[in-house]
């Protein structure tokens, strides 16, 4: 097969299924994205040529500001065309077409490669009511951001209607698509190599700032985001921890994430909902035990994971991060926001334990009930790790998914010639 992948971050979430299928030496695999973005990915892997299109240029201040996402998608989506354009004079015509149609890039794909089928990541719908929109009343949205968010959601239809397939990582958020466009929306993770990330013994865990070394049987509460922002339930978390501190004198508190804003709102006033936090909450936060790490190196973040007594996902109703299933895969003490769609994969007295969103108070009771008696967690834990096995594991669950659907949309492009 001729594959080509486009996603402005590439890899993305195709980080699995681009190398899986570049490894036949059958496949010629193609990859379009963000020059920046490629530039990080050089050595990705030998038989994946990667292309790279300039940053495009964003919207204009005359541009109606609803239509931002959608005039820099278009721009986007005209970067790839050209390139996509540059591939078909080559003799490169694709079997399959993989991409995430979110940033534009997919608007004009089917153009070019008209017989190719189109397979679309289809990630998330933004709704005006009933996900993360008006969720969190501490941060209320206005009837002018409801029809901003309606807009946003332009070049994905525009793809939609392009695209012969889709994929979705869960339920709920393929639930979010319109109706018409369902019955051709597959549910299946991008995958989690359980076989790496996984239990173990952390025999060093050096702090920052030489504030001391952390191994395993020490007491941890274990906090990740990709950045510390509201729509992670950061504000609900850090309101959680003077009372944890206060009731678990020998708990360690380890942060993990940037202090950008990835998907709600910067604050009015500017700085970052870190430093907010922490001066709300003034001297009720022990510095000398509340650690904030940052982004670190993947296998640093898998330490961190190993060395929870208890780990914290809170999240508005919005996508799925990766490191709920990866928490999971480590036999992590889970405590989650009673949100979707966590509920899709965390049962409460099954797998981990379920929380109301905003309440510090029960998160905190919660959090120290884990600390004070680990042991009567490990049920929870060794079936978190059980269930991502069975159901999310990589290499015999998702990866083998979404290599049929491929090769399949592949015969059904074949036979349409």
């Amino acid at each position: 097969m001729r594959i080509l992948f486009v996603h402005q971050n590439f890899p993305g979430q195709y980080r699995h299924l681009a190398p899986a299928l570049a490894d036949s030496r059958a496949n010629e695999v193609v990859a379009i994205g963000e020059e920046a973005s490629l530039r990080r990915m050089q050595g990705f892997h030998p038989r994946v040529r990667l292309l790279g299109y300039p940053q495009p240029q964003g919207a204009s201040r005359q541009t109606h500001h609803y239509l931002h996402s959608s005039e820099a998608a278009v721009r986007r989506g005209q970067s790839v065309a050209r390139l996509a354009l540059e591939l078909r004079r080559h003799g490169f015509v694709p079997d399959v077409i993989c991409a995430h149609p979110a940033w534009g890039e997919a608007l004009f794909l089917k153009d070019v490669f008209p017989t190719a089928p189109l397979l679309l990541y289809l990630e998330f719908f933004y709704r005006g009511s009933g996900s993360d929109v008006g969720f969190d009343p501490e941060f209320p949205s206005s009837f002018d951001d409801r029809c901003r968010v309606r807009a946003r959601n332009t070049a994905q239809l525009i793809s939609l209607d392009a695209g012969d397939a889709g994929v979705s990582p869960t339920h709920w958020q393929r639930e979010q698509y319109p109706d018409v466009y369902r019955p051709r929306i597959e549910v299946i993770h991008d995958g989690i190599r359980s076989d790496l990330v996984s239990p173990g013994q952390v025999a060093g865990f050096v702090l920052p700032g030489g504030r001391g070394t952390l191994r395993s049987g020490d007491e941890v509460l274990t906090y990740v985001a990709r950045n510390l922002e509201p729509y992670r339930g950061f504000h609900t978390f850090m309101r959680a921890l003077p009372a944890v501190l206060a009731a678990r004198p020998r708990v360690r508190v380890l942060i993990v994430g940037g202090d950008e804003v990835s998907y709600g709102r910067p604050l009015p006033g500017g700085g970052t909902y870190r430093e907010h936090y922490l001066r709300e909450l003034g001297s009720e936060i022990d510095l000398g035990r509340v650690h904030f790490l940052g982004k670190i190196p993947y296998p640093r973040f898998i330490d961190v994971l190993r060395l929870s007594t208890a780990h914290v996902y809170l999240t508005y109703p919005f996508v799925l991060s990766w490191s709920l299933l990866e928490a999971m895969s480590c036999g992590c003490a889970l405590i989650a926001s009673d949100t979707a769609p966590v509920r899709e994969v965390l049962r409460p007295g099954h797998n981990g334990l379920l929380v109301d969103f905003f309440s510090p108070d029960e998160l905190a009771t919660t959090i120290v009930s884990v600390l004070a008696d680990p042991l009567a967690t490990q049920p929870l834990r060794a079936q978190a790790r059980r269930d991502i096995v069975d159901h999310f594991d990589l290499a015999t669950r998702t990866l083998p998914r979404l290599l049929t659907l491929v090769s399949g949309l592949a015969a059904k492009g074949l036979a349409g010639h």
